[in-house]
């Protein structure tokens, strides 16, 4: 025992005179500015009651990507910090950008509409990095091409083929298809159509969904006619704001699962998710905002460390040198998915894995075993280069 403590005491002792890391001596001290573009949009009214989407969805991210940038900066002397711009104006955002741009900021998050995405592309000049955390418009990256934008969301195209790929798999091959009344309805039932086409799926009967019925009064009563009258296995819903397919599981015609936007979920982030180390930042998040990540924190909170990664990886804060890199094949991100990240030159978009939910568990995670891809199977979700007219880098 004597022995042991005397071991100790020297290790203690010789712990202060050793040097820190050769990496962390030398190093050039840099300060790094990102914005972060906040639109924030009016979603109309819910017919359902649901609990809203937090109004600093997408910030949060970002301020805990800059938490993290700057614990594992400090040894490099990289220094971080967020200017915060969020208004329901896109003018006054795109106003906002232009003065931050005008004082040096290069590296912008932007949480917004897909117009407004167009809009602050065409504003701020070339040599800004732009990173989408905001829009799931299949457009921006198959036809609607924005120079040099990048995606850390996922398309809808990619949501709707990672739920395709596991029915397909589980052989639940015929969809009744249910969607909403908004333009996000309509476009998500799309990419739902596409991805039946692509993987198999049948869709053998399509309603929508166009009344104002209150249904936490109804939906026992109205639900199970209007879903009967065809043989499926399995009810797609579109509705991204809500209005109605949160009663649909348990009141189907047939008893059958309901999938897409309620019941099993397709999303690139969920509480659920807590393997390779997911569950120290739903804890660090946590701490900061007392609430749960979701999507658009994720996205946030991965475009901010895309720009922190190529900033260490590369020692410098030119815009020209971070954009080279994170499109090059050197380029990856750790981000807590169980495989590192990195964009597909085509359409600039973030190459994930899709994890599949419901409110209380993590099912399934796509793309699923068995389909494959010349590159990566991950590039069987969303649009692949053929499908897309999109060429962030110049082929």
């Amino acid at each position: 025992m004597l022995k042991k403590t005397m071991l100790g005491l020297l290790v203690t002792a010789l712990l202060p005179i050793i040097p820190a890391p050769a990496f962390a001596q030398g190093e050039q001290a840099l300060d790094i500015r990102v914005a972060y573009i906040g639109q924030i949009i009016d979603r109309g009214p819910v017919l359902s009651n649901l609990i809203p989407e937090p109004e600093d969805a997408g910030l949060q991210g970002a301020r805990l990507a800059i938490t993290d940038s700057n614990s594992t900066g400090r040894f490099l002397k990289h220094h971080y910090r967020l200017d915060e711009i969020e208004s329901d104006d896109p003018s006054t955002l795109i106003t906002d950008s232009r003065a931050l741009y005008d004082e040096g900021a290069r590296l912008f998050v932007l949480n917004t509409s897909a117009d407004t995405l167009a809009a602050l592309s065409s504003s701020l000049p070339e040599d800004a990095l732009l990173i989408n955390s905001g829009s799931y418009d299949d457009d921006l990256r198959s036809e609607q091409c924005l120079s040099g934008m990048l995606h850390t969301l996922p398309s809808r195209a990619m949501l709707a083929d990672a739920l395709a790929q596991w029915l397909i798999m589980r052989r639940w091959n015929r969809w009744m298809l249910i969607s909403g009344n908004t333009d996000d309805d309509r476009a998500f039932a799309q990419s739902i159509k596409r991805a039946a086409k692509r993987f198999g799926g049948k869709i053998v009967a399509e309603k929508a969904w166009s009344f104002d019925t209150d249904l936490r009064r109804t939906a026992q009563k109205e639900l199970p006619p209007f879903t009967s009258g065809t043989e499926y296995d399995v009810v797609v819903v579109a509705d991204e704001r809500g209005d109605f397919g949160e009663y649909l599981p348990y009141n189907t015609g047939l008893p059958r699962p309901v999938v897409g936007t309620q019941g099993l979920m397709p999303t690139a982030w969920h509480k659920m998710i807590e393997a390779w180390g997911a569950a120290q930042l739903h804890s660090r998040f946590e701490k900061q905002t007392g609430r749960w990540m979701n999507e658009k924190d994720y996205a946030s909170w991965a475009g901010v460390r895309v720009f922190a990664e190529a900033v260490t990886r590369t020692g410098s804060t030119d815009a020209a040198a971070l954009r080279d890199f994170i499109l090059s094949d050197q380029f990856e991100l750790a981000a807590f998915k169980g495989r590192k990240l990195n964009f597909r030159s085509w359409s600039g978009q973030l190459r994930q894995p899709i994890a599949l939910v419901h409110p209380r568990a993590l099912v399934s995670s796509s793309p699923q075993e068995g389909f494959l891809h010349p590159v990566t199977d991950l590039d069987t979700l969303g649009f692949d280069a053929p499908e897309s007219r999109c060429r962030v880098i110049a082929q």
